[in-house]
């Protein structure tokens, strides 16, 4: 029995040896080529994020450029350590290929929000900070990623939209010429002075500090009810004031309206507008 176990032993160390003599420069080449392929990865990505510092690449694009430059060069080193070992990379990949179909399969939805964010991130038809509507829902981009972009609201909501139905549908970008115009809504009776409440209107909206010189804001009709006279203020702010300009021009026009003794508007008919 001793001398069985000995046999065993001695055949275990020299297959041992054997496949160390053997495989043993391979693998220690591997071992090298990994450690310093990685470190090699990493300078090369430290370097390509400071160039697209310089080159002011957008905040937006750069997070995606930087994971998927990784990633790729990362398995371009991979499948050079596994072919020093002496592993065929041609079935690794049809095995990977494979791998890829079926998980494309299986995630159609996500692959195409994905495809969708590439779309997002190299057009950019918006980018983080501006304010933009799609499916029915407005808010300030605050991220986008190959998903998903997240929008917050005015109310302070955050909501997450997948980026193929957001591509797929109308995106309105209130932040892309620079400034915005807000149309300010107000009535007066049939029988006021128009005149004067087109002047005093005109007043009021250019006192806050935030409303735009250029172009000039102005104040027109622009219907007419059953029962009274509709008016709109037309200003120009830039896009971090939009929500909040609304709700104190819409305070003044009341206010001054009502200082300056115009009638409150009459209560609408069923018929309707003329």
């Amino acid at each position: 029995m001793e001398k069985m176990i000995e046999t065993i032993k001695t055949n275990f160390l020299e297959k041992f040896i054997s496949a160390l003599i053997e495989w043993g420069p391979n693998l220690l080449l591997a071992i090298i080529t990994l450690v310093a392929g990685l470190w090699l990865v990493r300078i090369l990505m430290r370097s390509f994020e400071k160039f697209m510092e310089i080159r002011s690449v957008d905040s937006t694009l750069k997070p995606f450029i930087v994971t998927l430059l990784t990633f790729f060069l990362k398995l371009m080193l991979f499948l050079a350590v596994a072919s020093q070992v002496g592993i065929k990379t041609t079935s690794f990949i049809a095995v990977l290929g494979a791998a890829g179909l079926a998980i494309g399969l299986a995630m159609q939805g996500a692959l195409g929000n994905f495809a969708a964010g590439v779309l997002i991130l190299i057009f950019r038809p918006f980018k983080v900070g501006d304010i933009i509507e799609s499916q029915g829902i407005m808010g300030r981009v605050k991220e986008v990623s190959v998903f998903v972009t997240i929008l917050e609201t005015q109310d302070l909501k955050t909501v997450i939209l997948p980026n193929g139905p957001l591509l797929g549908g109308n995106i309105s970008n209130y932040t892309q010429n620079g400034n915005l115009r807000i149309d300010i809504k107000f009535l007066i009776r049939y029988g006021d002075d128009i005149d004067k409440a087109k002047k005093l209107i005109s007043e009021t909206i250019k006192r806050p500090e935030y409303i735009l010189k250029k172009p000039d804001p102005k104040v027109v009709v622009s219907d007419l009810t059953s029962n009274n006279i509709e008016c709109t203020a037309m200003v120009y702010v830039l896009p971090d004031h939009y929500w909040e300009s609304q709700w104190v021009i819409k305070a003044e026009i009341v206010k001054s309206l009502e200082e300056a003794g115009f009638r409150h508007p009459q209560e609408e008919t069923s018929t309707g507008r003329n």
